[in-house]
């Protein structure tokens, strides 16, 4: 690395922090938006891009080169979420669970994700499809034991390859090979970005009780219906879930992560009072604990989080990140202003059908309400950009932060 690219690294990761921390950086940060757009970028198959660690990690640093932004772009699959939580008793291996790719999707052979090239065609993205993988009778189970349940019950019926002792035996050492290279993958990634003056932004996964229940055990349509049926059983499996999500999130602490990713499903579903009785005492109770460790969360409020905002501000000032997804960025500056960084604000679909020129336009608008203060990360509200769209868009929103920012 050269020292003009190391100072850059260093000047990107204090406008990050900076924002994080309520300041007004320099410049307003941008994260980076990728998704489908980054194999088709590279000339490359999705199928590549999620089973070939060398094509992947080309690709991607192909793609920061040539859109540079703060945060760079990075790799993530989709997730069998009992996996991430079943190995919480046993922190030195935890990570495994979390780890997301073709090759370990077709090492385990889950029920609830498609890979392109295997279910899916080679160019599609990766899907999650979920499932109902534990009946509504099973909550005591679930309370008695939430890591013993998961991997002995949830997870033999969720992937072909853990089915029986003898397969499941062969395939937790594969699981455990591959977590070897997509760990050398990472190393060997972030130190290229590093090289081009990217900081590294290590970050941990970690999902709200409720939406492990729904995503990963009894699907979002049955966890509704149980909310009013068991409400007693449901509230109580959320609490037993608390503690292995936080040894799992804690359990990556000693490689450097400062950052929890909490990406909320059934937060869009919920009124203002299931949300507050069923979700968000759990959530606050997670996001609270990895705080006393000096780990913050940047937690993804997917769907429209409007009716739950003044809910964030029972969480202490510079907690960490919240991003939006359909909730105007600018209506939660107004509730949250001071307490919480803020990130969002760029509709993806203006940066896949508009112009260059409107979207020079709507940044400059944005960033007039939203700079002010500091406190707030410019990006997509979603970060997944099709693989048709316009480069020159890439381009623009890129310049347009850097004119107004």
């Amino acid at each position: 690395m050269t020292n003009s690219n190391q100072e850059l690294a260093r000047e990107r990761l204090a406008r990050i922090k900076a924002a994080i921390n309520l300041q007004e950086p320099d410049r307003v940060p941008l994260r980076g938006i990728g998704g489908d757009l980054v194999p088709a970028y590279a000339g490359i198959s999705q199928q590549d891009f999620w089973f070939d660690y060398d094509k992947a990690r080309e690709a991607l640093v192909k793609f920061n080169r040539d859109f540079p932004s703060d945060w760079a772009t990075g790799f993530s699959g989709v997730s069998v979420v009992p996996l991430i939580f079943a190995l919480a008793d046993y922190p030195d291996i935890a990570f495994v669970g979390a780890m997301r790719s073709g090759a370990m999707h077709a090492i385990i052979g889950d029920k609830v994700t498609r890979y392109p090239g295997m279910e899916i065609d080679e160019n599609a993205s990766p899907q999650f499809v979920g499932g109902t993988f534990m009946e509504s009778d099973e909550y005591d189970r679930l309370i008695e034991d939430p890591t013993g349940f998961m991997s002995e019950v949830i997870l033999p019926r969720m992937c072909e390859n853990l089915q029986t002792t003898k397969r499941a035996m062969a395939t937790l050492v594969r699981m455990g090979m591959e977590a070897e290279k997509m760990r050398a993958f990472g190393r060997d990634l972030n130190g290229e970005l590093e090289d081009l003056g990217f900081p590294s932004i290590p970050t941990i996964l970690v999902m709200a009780p409720l939406d492990i229940i729904g995503d990963g055990l009894r699907d979002i349509k049955n966890v509704i219906i149980d909310i009013r049926r068991y409400p007693e059983k449901v509230k109580k499996a959320c609490e037993a879930l608390v503690e292995p999500i936080l040894k799992v999130g804690l359990s990556q602490k000693g490689d450097g992560n400062k950052l929890a990713f909490i990406p909320l499903h059934l937060n869009e579903y919920l009124s203002p009072k299931l949300y507050k009785e069923f979700y968000w005492p759990y959530l606050k109770e997670i996001i609270l604990g990895l705080l006393k460790e000096g780990i913050k969360s940047l937690v993804f409020f997917e769907g429209r989080h409007d009716a739950h905002l003044e809910t964030i501000l029972e969480l202490p000032a510079g907690w960490g990140i919240a991003q939006f997804d359909k909730t105007d960025v600018r209506l939660a500056k107004k509730v949250l202003k001071g307490h919480t960084c803020i990130m969002g604000g760029i509709p993806i679909s203006l940066i896949i059908s508009g112009t260059p020129e409107k979207i020079d336009a709507y940044v400059k608008e944005l960033l007039e309400e939203m700079k002010p203060g500091g406190g707030y990360i410019l990006t997509a509200n979603v970060s997944i950009a099709p693989k048709d769209t316009p480069i020159e868009n890439m381009h623009a929103l890129i310049k347009a932060v850097e004119k107004y920012g």
